[in-house]
């Protein structure tokens, strides 16, 4: 068969990998790719953020068998719908499914009307009116673009003057464009920040194997929210609390999305707080995670172009996902100045020595190549993944590993999967 991956980050670099270890894959296209990818697939430069048509005669030219997405874009945007009205094969939820992670505001109303346990929220249109809402509240909250903003549209305050700060900066600065149109004021949950991942072909349900992904920029999950900054896996979601999401979250969510209409097939994300065992849903995404698609993949024994025929033709329920039992720890690097406006073309040196170390795996995100070799493109450059033996073992191997990478600028945070060393199970 042939592939084609859409997207070119960390996450995609992951997929390509893994889907270029099935033995039923021919051939690998990626649009547009990356440095990285490029060294294992074909990338083509294809215009599909303002049109999909061009990606339509690419697959057809190219007898293209399966597309998958990666990003969350397209998806929202209606990509899987385009696609299956000109018959072809296509990887992801419809348009209307998508609504899950492309508004805020939507995923709200929808939990709220299903009973899924959530934050508790208000929605503005109005700065003024959202300003004299937080002044009056009690307790720090938070403030959520509706629409897609890369990961950063979320901003944790913790006192009045942040959260008429974050505000401003959403409606009025306009910092997220017109995904800051709608804003949401949530209570500001406390506990245990878990990533809870699934697959659906409308009718069967497989869960991954869990993760837990760091968004705040500097250790100790201090800072502004990021698009992730490393993740480990499995996280420390005990068998009952698993049951308990399942029960509570997954199979309500996946009930009352058809029910509206809305039935969804390819990835579900659920990104959760846990607190005394009894978990709440932060957000949804609608596709696989990124950093945890660089901490889950490198564990997953099943061949992955099964695994998403099965989802795209609604025969999941022969499958069943194996993994392996060691553990794994991602360890994003990043420009400096990210998740601001960070530094670019910062030539990357040493990667060389990771591609010779036993069990390390190296996905690009931000990196593209030049005459003189690899330099620096985006926020988020590099993903180092080490699998190991426990999680202790692999948080050693992995931060062994980052110290062999510079470019100028380079910061990670040192504390990814600390966390679960100290708390164990959440439930």
């Amino acid at each position: 068969m042939k592939v084609l991956v859409i997207g070119g980050g960390g996450r995609e670099h992951t997929l390509c990998w893994k889907l270029s270890q099935s033995p039923e894959v021919k051939e690998i296209f990626a649009v547009p790719g990356n440095a990285g990818i490029s060294e294992i697939v074909q990338c083509k430069e294809t215009e599909y953020e303002k049109s999909f048509s061009p990606l339509v005669g690419l697959v057809r030219k190219e007898g293209i068998d399966l597309t998958v997405v990666g990003p969350e874009v397209p998806l929202v945007n209606g990509i899987v719908d385009y696609f299956q009205k000109k018959g072809l094969a296509i990887f992801g939820p419809s348009k209307a499914a998508a609504l899950l992670e492309g508004s805020k505001v939507f995923a709200k109303r929808f939990m709220k009307k299903y009973h899924i346990p959530a934050a508790d929220f208000k929605v503005f249109s109005d700065p003024d009116k959202a300003i004299a809402y937080v002044e009056k509240r009690k307790g720090p909250v938070v403030i959520k673009a509706d629409g897609l903003a890369a990961g950063k549209g979320v901003l944790v305050t913790e006192t009045k003057q942040e959260a008429v700060k974050a505000i401003k900066l959403i409606m009025e600065k306009k910092a997220f464009g017109d995904a800051g149109k709608r804003i949401l004021v949530e209570e500001k949950l406390f506990g245990q920040e878990v990533s809870f991942i699934v697959l659906t072909d409308g009718k069967t349900v497989r869960s991954l194997v869990s993760s837990q992904d760091h968004k705040p920029i500097y250790d100790y999950d201090q800072g502004p929210n990021t698009g992730g900054m490393g993740a480990y896996s499995p996280g420390p979601i005990s068998p009952s609390l698993h049951k308990k999401i399942m029960r509570r979250i997954i199979i309500p969510t996946l009930q009352g999305m058809k029910e509206e209409g809305r039935e969804f097939r390819g990835v579900l994300y659920a990104g959760l707080m846990i607190k005394g065992g009894e978990p709440k849903v932060l957000e949804f995404n609608v596709r696989f995670g990124d950093p945890e698609s660089q901490a889950t993949l490198p564990r997953l024994k099943n061949d992955l172009l099964e695994v998403l025929l099965a989802v795209q033709e609604q025969s999941l329920n022969q499958v069943h996902l194996e993994w392996r039992p060691q553990a794994a720890v991602c360890v994003i690097l990043a420009s400096r100045g990210y998740p601001g406006s960070y530094d670019k073309g910062k030539s990357i040196k040493g990667l060389e020595k990771l591609s010779r170390l036993p069990n390390i795996f190296t996905f690009y995100a931000g990196v593209k190549r030049e005459d003189h070799g690899l330099v620096t493109s985006g926020g988020r450059v590099l993903g180092v993944t080490a699998l190991s033996k426990n999680l202790k073992e692999a948080i050693r191997q992995v931060y062994r590993a980052v110290e062999k990478v510079h470019f100028e600028g380079m910061y990670y945070r040192r504390d990814i999967g600390y966390k679960a060393l100290k708390k164990g199970n959440y439930g």
